[in-house]
């Protein structure tokens, strides 16, 4: 008789399992697998573009996000309270599916900069701050350079400077 014979011997007898046989896995699973995979997780477009308007603005060479006109009315719209669009995300649009995504950027970047180096910048610090903040691959980030702030000009935020 081999080593398990005693083992099923003891299960069709009707007593409980002991010992080892109370460790061994039962051949029928409840929930399904292990509780993370449970379940199902969506991320908003809002969450992405906050993320991905953040990780634009730590590289070094832009100014700000968006064009001349979405900054003057986001400069307005910041000042009213429970508003639409924060300033954080201007700038970004994001389309998220259940595991991929792809942003949009429109930036202004400083004079004297090299533009297509602040985009490589942009696009890597983007993807990575994404990915790893929420496991979603990103498929593409397209910039759009609006502007360029000259060193002479003033930070023209629109209304805000006017309003009190």
């Amino acid at each position: 008789m081999s080593d398990s014979a005693p083992r099923n011997q003891a299960m069709s007898s009707g007593r409980e399992p002991s010992g080892e046989e109370a460790r061994r896995p039962s051949a029928t699973k409840r929930g399904g697998g292990p509780p993370g995979s449970r379940g199902r997780t969506t991320i908003a477009d809002g969450v992405v573009e906050k993320i991905a308007g953040l990780a634009a603005r730590d590289v070094l060479g832009v100014h700000a996000m968006g064009s001349g006109m979405s900054r003057t009315f986001g400069a307005v719209r910041d000042r009213v309270p429970g508003s639409g669009k924060s300033s954080v995300s201007r700038g970004v649009k994001a389309e998220v599916g259940e595991v991929q995504t792809a942003i949009d950027l429109e930036i202004v970047v400083d004079y004297g900069v090299s533009i297509t180096d602040v985009a490589v910048a942009v696009r890597e610090n983007v993807i990575s701050a994404v990915e790893r903040m929420t496991g979603l691959e990103v498929v593409e980030v397209n910039i759009a350079v609006s502007d360029v702030k000259l060193p002479d000009e003033d930070d023209d935020e629109g209304p805000e400077t006017r309003l009190q």
